[in-house]
């Protein structure tokens, strides 16, 4: 069974498809948004909310969450310990 990481709202992504998770204040991650918008490859699921997470997917589509990029990565983090122990 594939790893869903919860991304908020009520959305999920593959986990194994996430290739980075990064604030979006930089300007090279700006960039990114706006080439991803031009071919629509943004995926928003801030339902209207501050964008406070850019999620980079391996299919070259980035996803925009209202969740902070600490809180993205301890969720995914917290599944993976949860698993390895539950194999253990």
């Amino acid at each position: 069974m594939k790893e869903v990481l919860n991304v908020g709202h009520g959305n999920a992504l593959v986990a194994s498809r996430i290739l980075a998770i990064v604030s979006p204040k930089s300007a090279p991650i700006k960039r990114l948004r706006k080439e991803a918008q031009k071919v629509g490859k943004v995926i928003d699921v801030t339902e209207g909310r501050t964008t406070r997470a850019v999620l980079i997917l391996d299919t070259g589509h980035v996803v925009l969450s209202a969740l902070m990029p600490v809180t993205l990565v301890a969720r995914l983090l917290g599944k993976r310990r949860i698993r390895k122990t539950k194999t253990s």
